[in-house]
């Protein structure tokens, strides 16, 4: 063969390939346009679809892990030294979240609802039992110093009253206390002065068998990047609690699910009522969960950062604490509460080094979300949040003695799903095919 017809032939191969290669992209495309198509059909809050059963009826076990922090140097403590802590746990209940009251609106473009949540306490999952004794912080005293230092009628009775049952700033309950509420005493007497005063006090007190409010959620029908977005709770579109506008939005779905076809470049929001704001999560890294692929998704350290951005979150305005934590006070009823990464994790150092026990550990205190990316579905998750309590010494109270003013860690929780939504997913690949 001649090297004239040798090229003829190379180049007229070439183009056969080229041809081909175009054709089957050409293909590709189109299909992954029908795919995309169908996908975005089938995943709105509709009566029918797999997706509105699955928000309305989350099929995958989900399960609450709460870990405690027990003082091991209550009198130390008060003397001024740095607190030391053991972490225990995880006491572990399982969580029912199903949607109720459910109300489409504004032609299906619009659902209402409440999402009732429930915990059944696992004894098989836990390291201890819900009796266990727990030392820590006595948040009903520590807030009603707080409250009252400033009132020196009510200020003189509480001091009196905590001198008479030999009460101080440390306390010991249960963990079932702890969570789901005791009656206090010091609470209770005070109800002389405030009849209005709650006297129960607990952690997560009527959130058990409780829902957060109402949510009225976009159904994704006329756009599927709003699917279950929220757009308003409690009959509002933003909250009142921060000093900016920007801090009041409420962005994004409340976590349990987000839209299809998610790319790498996106920034995925969540409003979360018990950090009384909105968050962000951004790309991770891939993953590879029981055979589906997943993309990772976690908060970066500029969510919690003390930054001109934050500057709305700081509370009272322009005392912010620092990097890493939030001071939810003023959406707690003025109880001293600060939320934070468990153990601290992304905040600054002094955090970490005020309190003997805390271990920031990325693989153990991060916030994950693995998303399957085409249909926007959790394969499995784990949302951490620590609950703290910032103390200091109030002189007109002996019962503070000298402590040092810091955040105090009391527990944080691990709210923990597994390829949860796996059935959804094989049935809208059924559905496809």
């Amino acid at each position: 063969m001649s090297v004239k017809s040798c090229c003829v032939y190379s180049t007229g191969v070439l183009s056969i390939l080229i041809l081909i290669a175009g054709i089957v992209m050409v293909l590709l495309q189109v299909f992954q346009n029908v795919l995309y198509a169908k996908i975005k059909e089938e995943i709105v809050l509709r009566n029918g679809t797999q997706a509105f059963n699955v928000w309305e009826n989350p099929p995958a076990p989900v399960y609450m892990q709460f870990y405690f922090f027990n003082v091991t140097n209550p009198s130390e403590i008060l003397k001024g030294e740095r607190p030391a802590v053991i972490e225990v746990g995880p006491y572990t209940y399982r969580e029912f979240r199903p949607m109720e009251r459910v109300n489409f609106l504004e032609n299906g473009t619009k659902v209402s609802a409440v999402n009732v949540k429930t915990y059944v306490f696992q004894p098989n999952m836990s390291k201890g039992l819900q009796d266990d004794l727990i030392r820590t912080v006595n948040i009903p005293a520590m807030t009603v110093m707080e409250d009252f230092k400033d009132m020196p009628l009510i200020a003189n009775f509480i001091s009196a009253y905590m001198k008479s049952v030999n009460e101080n700033l440390m306390t010991t309950h249960t963990v079932g206390e702890l969570l789901w509420g005791y009656e206090d005493g010091l609470l209770k007497a005070l109800k002389k002065f405030q009849p209005t005063l709650n006297d129960v006090f607990g952690l997560f007190y009527k959130q058990n068998a409780s829902d957060d409010g109402e949510y009225v959620f976009l159904t994704g029908q006329q756009d599927y990047q709003d699917f279950a977005v929220i757009d308003q709770w409690k009959g509002q579109s933003v909250l009142n609690w921060w000093t900016t506008d920007e801090c009041n939005m409420i962005n994004g779905t409340n976590g349990a699910s987000f839209h299809p076809i998610i790319t790498k470049n996106e920034t995925l929001y969540m409003f979360n009522s018990d950090l009384c704001r909105s968050i962000y999560t951004t790309f991770e890294e891939e993953r590879n969960v029981k055979g589906v692929p997943g993309y990772r998704f976690s908060p970066p350290s500029s969510v919690f950062a003390n930054t001109t951005e934050n500057a709305g979150f700081c509370s009272p305005p322009g005392n912010c604490l620092g990097s890493g934590v939030l001071n939810v006070s003023a959406c707690k009823q003025g109880a001293p509460i600060v939320m934070s990464s468990p153990h601290f994790y992304q905040a600054d150092e002094k955090f970490v080094k005020d309190i003997f026990g805390m271990k920031p550990n990325k693989e153990q205190h991060e916030t994950i979300i693995d998303i399957n990316p085409l249909t926007g579905m959790i394969l499995q998750a784990s949302k951490r949040l620590q609950v703290n309590v910032f103390v200091e010494k109030i002189p007109v109270f002996s019962q503070t003695g000298d402590i040092r003013s810091l955040v105090f860690p009391v527990l944080y929780l691990n709210e923990v799903s597994w390829i949860g939504s796996f059935i959804y997913i094989l049935n809208c690949s059924k559905e496809l095919r």
